[in-house]
């Protein structure tokens, strides 16, 4: 029985490791955090804890945004990817659609 590694080595002693086992391994280490400190059985400070298991699943949150963007189109729907469906491949100004003005126009 022949095992795929999940990681690559590269040259430089540079590791790539898959997204997801990445995420998983992030989320995981948070989940153990909160139980043990939730059970009593480390000396950790609560609210400490709880800000680095929170940082733990932005970080593991972002990493899956990130990867998501990076999907291809779906058939017949076509997109600049960052996902505001306009096609215009950045943000738009001040979060209003069609720019600054509301009106369509860039100013």
């Amino acid at each position: 029985m022949t095992s795929t590694p999940s990681y690559i080595l590269l040259a430089g002693g540079h590791l790539l490791v898959r997204a997801d086992q990445m995420t998983g391994l992030l989320r995981h280490v948070a989940a153990v955090w909160l139980q043990a400190t939730d059970r009593g059985e480390a000396d950790y400070d609560p609210e400490t804890v709880l800000a680095l298991a929170t940082g733990l699943m932005e970080v593991a949150d972002q990493i899956d945004a990130e990867c998501i963007a990076l999907l291809p189109p779906k058939d017949g729907v076509e997109g600049d990817g960052d996902g505001d469906g306009d096609g215009g491949g950045e943000e738009d100004a001040g979060g209003v659609e069609g720019g600054a003005g509301g009106d369509g126009s860039q100013g």
